[in-house]
């Protein structure tokens, strides 16, 4: 498959790199990926989200999770194999590993294992040097050139 041209996009647009290598990633990654474990995403407010992965059979210590350049991994990995025999099986318990890409100012703020159920909660925490500011408007619209008369009168008269 061809990978997207975001020339359009990045014309009028500064610091959006990072979205067209996530586009081209999703659009040339493997469709053999595993859809285990299954999992949630949840929206719970504004700035605020949650991860739920179904790991039943996983124990804490068998499960890892770790953020790096902004992509959360989850990781299962059994321990010892089970030495049941077993009629049929339908739990599985695989080793997995899930990644998430995680947006800008995006942090993971904890893990909670209950019920079969890990839920990674998240938060978005816009740095304040990041946020809207308002810029005030000065009345007088020729200041610009108010300065540079200035600096050439100033020059003019050292002359």
């Amino acid at each position: 498959m061809n990978a997207i041209d975001l020339t359009p996009l990045y014309r009028s647009s500064v610091g959006f790199d990072r979205l067209g290598s996530l586009i081209n990633h999703a659009l040339t990654a493997e469709s053999t990926t595993s859809e285990y474990p299954p999992y949630n995403i949840e929206v719970l407010d504004e700035n605020r989200y949650a991860i739920t992965l179904a790991v039943a059979g996983f124990s804490q210590e068998e499960l890892d999770i770790q953020v790096e350049k902004g992509v959360l991994s989850v990781a299962g990995n059994k321990a010892t194999k089970d030495e049941r025999q077993y009629l049929y099986q339908g739990i599985a318990n695989r080793t997995f590993e899930r990644k998430f890409n995680l947006a800008d100012y995006v942090e993971v703020t904890g893990a909670d294992l209950s019920n079969g159920l890990l839920t990674i909660s998240l938060k978005k925490e816009i740095p304040e040097a990041m946020k809207p500011k308002s810029i005030a408007i000065n009345q007088d619209g020729n200041v610009l050139e108010h300065k540079a008369e200035e600096k050439s009168t100033k020059s003019d008269k050292a002359a």
